[in-house]
């Protein structure tokens, strides 16, 4: 039985005055990060008129109502009804993902905690690197500024905690790891996360057509770069992919 599965999940919660939260999850799971990606795809996909917005958290979906547009009492039902007719533990993960190969940087200006995430996670510095270059890490969600991604999941030794205090200001760009995930943050801003390395995208272009170029389900390869690459990058991009190379996945 997946850890989601007990007998209370998936379950069909009221959210506020005109939500509804659709939970896979009471903790981080990657199968959960998998069903809540797949039925929030199937819940666009039904184009219930009363359903105005729907977002994406680590384990769960909510979805928001318009109720001058249909009654919310059938949207529940129709919820509670779609949340049923399949296992969403097993179901694919939608279409039109994509699959970023991002340059970073890491350790020494890039990453000056690389070395103490590291130790925590009984790991070398190249070891660190390598796990976080070895395969693609899915986007979780988005969340806390916009477009920042959260990826995952690590192996289990990266299952460390957030720092008891903050870094004043990290800089757009950087890579920072807690709990399994990996962090890239949109702009400069304090975390408690452990800053491991950076990159030259920006993660939230508020001037562009497409201001947050990254979607929930989309996948990141990192490469590792040295810091001179990653500074000449930044110096001559001007789209904000940092150098990024992109393509569907099926």
């Amino acid at each position: 039985m997946t850890p989601a599965s007990a007998t209370t999940l998936p379950s069909v919660l009221p959210l506020g005055l005109s939500g509804w939260l659709v939970r896979f999850a009471d903790r981080l799971d990657d199968g959960a990060n998998r069903a809540a990606l797949a039925f929030r795809a199937a819940v666009e996909a039904e184009a219930w008129p009363e359903v105005v917005e729907t977002s994406l958290a680590l384990g769960s979906v909510y979805v928001a109502c318009a109720p001058h547009n249909g009654d919310p009492g059938a949207l529940d039902a129709r919820l509670s009804a779609l949340v049923a007719s399949r296992d969403w533990f097993a179901a694919d993960l939608p279409t039109g993902r994509r699959l970023w190969t991002i340059p970073a940087a890491f350790g020494g200006s890039a990453g000056p905690e690389l070395a103490e995430a590291a130790d925590l996670a009984r790991s070398s510095d190249d070891a660190a690197i390598a796990a976080f270059t070895a395969r693609p890490l899915r986007i979780l969600t988005l969340g806390f500024a916009p477009g920042m991604p959260y990826l995952g999941m690590l192996p289990g030794v990266w299952d460390i905690p957030r720092r008891s205090g903050l870094t004043d200001r990290v800089p757009t760009g950087a890579l920072a790891v807690a709990v399994r995930q990996v962090v890239m943050f949109p702009a400069a801003m304090p975390t408690g996360w452990r800053q491991v390395g950076r990159t030259a995208f920006r993660a939230f272009r508020p001037d562009s057509a497409t201001p947050v170029p990254l979607r929930p389900g989309d996948e990141i390869r990192f490469t590792a770069i040295t810091h001179d690459q990653l500074a000449e990058i930044a110096a001559t991009d001007r789209s904000g992919d940092g150098g990024a190379h992109i393509e569907d996945m099926p």
